[in-house]
């Protein structure tokens, strides 16, 4: 198979059906991010759009397209999505008889953008940071053995309230609206269940801190004195306050199962609710589940809505990983992690661009054959790197490129406009008396 022969003309299959003009400038943009020429340019669009081979004209053309183009991120997620599916191998991966999608925020660090963004936790900086921040959906499946991602939506946070709160609830919502009943979510625990139990999120698998605390749905045995409003209060995990060891609560039942020879206790605790609740039939229960795995220095703690093996609970959160690759692949492969475009659409258009090509990239490499770096590598792996790095060699004026007539510049009649810097001179508005 020709590598970058078959990846140039799915870049034409993906952007055919966009408006002649802006589809020329998006393919050129997205095989440019593809070859990685923004880690040459250190983050900047036009000398990585030339560094194609492009004359001045197609460079502009190709920015304008990302910046003004007609063109929306969650049509292009959705032509992808097809495409791959049409091929038949990606196959999604299913726990318990769900099949499990993934969410998460990603951010993209603008410390001196001049335009209002949200502040995302920077663990490097010890604090939260100016950010141009996303939320992420996708669809985990296998290509192989490799386990791939397909990304069914990127959601902004809101300009007028880039708040990061709001944009997570955001994310829940659309979750909770689109989540089919033979789909399960599995989320990081960077997300509370709280805000899970208050959207109507029906099925996920929540990682849980190792403080956590709940309680029992019914009143404690009554020992005296003022009547009791809240239930038992139940601790999964033992941990020490001070120099006092405060102990775990007893689990309701336990369980063993197998997994690579080894032997993996279970925990659980049933029909529990909110700490901050008081005892009422009409309260939302949920199932807390500890899996004690000697491949773990510490027990993995979950809340799920409804009763499900350890095993099986497991498997599902551990499945969640996938949806860090794109983000990975954007910054890390790609170079999206310095930018330097300012306007707010621009801001949210490129990275928005980049997860989507990372996607592609991840996809690509885990389909192809494994691709060496050089002599050395007497044993490659499906890597986007190798990929990434196997496209920039490749001469941009050696490809077959896309021959669909749509897929052209546009040919507007200009001789009517002004030229030079008579087209872009601003008139001062007229006064008024």
């Amino acid at each position: 198979m020709n590598i970058e022969n078959h990846t140039i003309q799915i870049l034409g299959d993906l952007v055919k059906s966009l408006p002649v003009g802006t589809n020329l400038g998006l393919y050129y943009f997205l095989w440019m991010l593809l070859r990685g020429e923004l880690l040459a340019s250190r983050g900047a669009v036009f000398p990585a759009l030339s560094a194609l081979g492009l004359e001045a004209e197609a460079v502009r053309r190709s920015w304008a397209s990302m910046r003004y183009g007609s063109w929306r991120i969650d049509k292009l997620l959705e032509s992808w999505r097809d495409f791959v599916k049409s091929e038949d191998k990606w196959v999604p991966v299913r726990y318990a008889g769900y099949k499990v999608k993934a969410l998460d925020l990603t951010a993209y660090w603008r410390l001196r953008l001049k335009i209002a963004l949200s502040k995302h936790y920077d663990s490097t900086a010890g604090k939260a940071l100016k950010a141009v921040v996303f939320g992420l959906i996708g669809e985990v499946g296998k290509v192989g053995e490799e386990r791939v991602i397909l990304l069914t939506d990127i959601i902004r946070a809101d300009l007028d309230n880039p708040s990061e709160a709001d944009l997570e609830q955001e994310v829940l919502k659309k979750i909770a609206d689109d989540l089919k009943s033979d789909e399960i979510v599995a989320l990081d625990a960077g997300f509370k269940l709280k805000a899970l139990l208050e959207v109507g999120v029906k099925a996920f698998v929540l990682r849980l801190a190792k403080n956590f605390t709940a309680c029992r749905n019914f009143l404690p045995e009554d020992k005296g004195g003022r009547p009791s409003e809240y239930g038992e209060v139940i601790r999964p995990l033992a941990r020490k306050y001070k120099d006092n060891l405060i102990e775990a609560t007893k689990p309701d039942r336990t369980a063993v199962f197998e997994e690579n020879g080894v032997e993996i206790k279970v925990e659980y605790w049933d029909g529990l609710i909110l700490r901050d609740q008081k005892v009422s039939p009409e309260n939302t229960l949920f199932w807390v589940v500890a899996v004690h795995s000697p491949f773990y220095e510490e027990p993995m703690l979950f809340a799920i809505p409804f009763p499900m093996n350890g095993q099986d609970a497991s498997g599902i959160y551990l499945n969640r990983w996938p949806i860090e690759q794109p983000p990975l692949a954007s910054k890390q492969m790609i170079g999206a992690h310095r930018q330097f475009v300012s306007s707010e659409e621009s801001s949210y258009r490129l990275p928005e661009l980049t997860l989507l090509a990372g996607s592609i990239l991840t996809y690509l490499s885990a389909k192809l054959p494994p691709i060496p770096t050089g002599f050395w590598d007497r044993k490659p792996k499906r890597t986007s790197g190798r990929l990434r790095r196997y496209l920039k060699n490749i001469p941009f004026s050696n490809l077959s490129h896309p021959k669909s007539g749509r897929i052209r510049k546009k040919n507007s009649a200009t001789d009517h406009l002004p030229k030079g810097i008579l087209g872009h001179r601003r008139s001062k508005p007229s006064s008024t008396v």
